[in-house]
């Protein structure tokens, strides 16, 4: 397998798949697209249908958009280990990663992925207070439905590490990075997701990249 991704410090979308293939140690090979490149169309080309990353090449086969690589890494070499055994809890699951996948906007666009950033919060608007409210709404409500028996914090969304908690990766490395006050059991949650040594991996090689995306500079 090939994964082809963006800067590790800006590419929130390419942190999701590269941290579900680290953390379940798949073999894959890496090729970096840097996103502020000059000729940045003419490196996709080859590779990205859509001129977006991630994109991950297995065989002859071609798979863009995260969550659709990380359900086939799921169902293709983790025989499914990366979403819950229960269906309830899997329909959960898929239901908050389609929220991610396709809702938040004002975080997105105001608090942009940054993993070298110097902590420091800034001030936030309307629509990323209502965007910061009902993330850690989704994290609560799931961290507690998987609190085991003694009431013991959930470690991840679902129990073990899953899709959902590949997807939400780059929200919790923006909740660091811009210093937002989230509750104990979320900073909890935050604290386990950030030493995961998949995504130490990830921050490593980003804060030693040089490339600078002014817009993401906030």
């Amino acid at each position: 397998m090939k994964l082809v991704i963006g800067n590790k410090n800006y590419s929130s979308w390419s942190l999701r798949p590269w941290l579900l293939l680290q953390h379940f140690q798949q073999p894959f090979e890496e090729q970096q697209i840097h996103l502020g490149a000059a000729d940045i169309r003419a490196q996709m080309a080859p590779f990205c249908p859509n001129y977006k990353v991630p994109v991950l090449l297995d065989g002859s086969l071609t798979v863009w958009d995260s969550l659709a690589i990380c359900e086939y890494i799921n169902e293709q070499y983790l025989d499914s280990a990366a979403w819950p055994e229960d269906i309830g809890q899997r329909a959960r699951a898929r239901a908050v990663c389609a929220e991610m996948h396709a809702g938040f906007s004002h975080l997105r666009s105001s608090l942009p992925m940054n993993c070298r950033r110097i902590p420091a919060a800034v001030e936030c608007c309307d629509g990323v207070q209502t965007d910061i409210k009902r993330i850690i709404e989704i994290w609560q409500q799931c961290l507690s439905l998987n609190a085991d028996s003694r009431r013991e914090q959930a470690h991840f969304l679902f129990g073990q590490f899953s899709i959902a908690d590949a997807m939400f990766m780059p929200v919790v490395s923006r909740f660091y990075s811009y210093q937002v006050s989230v509750p104990a059991d979320v900073r909890q949650y935050m604290d386990h997701m950030l030493n995961l040594p998949a995504y130490q991996l990830w921050l490593k090689a980003a804060v030693n990249e040089s490339e600078t995306i002014a817009a993401a500079e906030v």
